[in-house]
């Protein structure tokens, strides 16, 4: 897995998704979040996909991307996941990079839920060279013991419904608040 920042990988690249809706919402919501940011100084940086857009809130910056990305491989996503953690710790040198593991996905066993698992273990596996960062699995068990995730968890099978974000966020929240309390973060 190349980890630099300089190689070709297409997840390594920012890439604005396509506007699909016609109303340029990523756009909007983007240029809304850098606009409220501005001259402000957050404890915590939520950065991350649709999954992450509504649990925003700079010591702590939590990471939780890569399950929208459907044509990279799991080794691309994860070479990804880690220059972004690389660009963030170059950006704020005093910041702990928190990545959130993917979560299984689809209503069956399928693909995507395998390459989200290969992610995650390359990602664990990168850590000892990602200083100042760690890695939490915030999974509270979305898959049943039949293979099967409900749509009382992800509504869609990818996305969290209210219920999820609270199981999720519990760990989540333990973990920002033990690094916040550490005396030198």
């Amino acid at each position: 897995m190349d980890m630099s920042t300089g190689d070709l990988n297409p997840a390594a690249i920012p890439t604005v998704p396509a506007n699909t809706q016609g109303d340029d919402r990523w756009m909007s919501l983007h240029n809304r979040f850098v606009s409220d940011s501005k001259d402000k100084e957050p404890e915590v940086l939520f950065v991350g996909d649709s999954l992450i857009q509504l649990m925003h809130q700079f010591e702590v910056v939590v990471l939780w991307v890569g399950t929208n990305n459907h044509g990279d491989t799991p080794d691309q996503i994860a070479g990804g996941i880690c220059a972004i953690v690389h660009l963030i710790t170059n950006k704020l040198p005093r910041a702990h990079v928190l990545i959130l593991g993917l979560l299984p996905r689809g209503k069956l066993p399928n693909p995507l839920r395998v390459r989200n698992a290969q992610v995650n273990a390359l990602v664990q596996a990168a850590l000892p060279s990602l200083p100042r960062a760690s890695y939490l699995d915030v999974d509270p068990g979305l898959v049943h013991s039949d293979g099967t995730i409900s749509p009382q968890d992800l509504y869609d099978y990818l996305h969290l419904t209210p219920l999820t974000y609270r199981s999720v966020c519990q760990p989540l929240h333990r973990a920002i608040t033990a690094l916040l309390e550490q005396p030198a973060l």
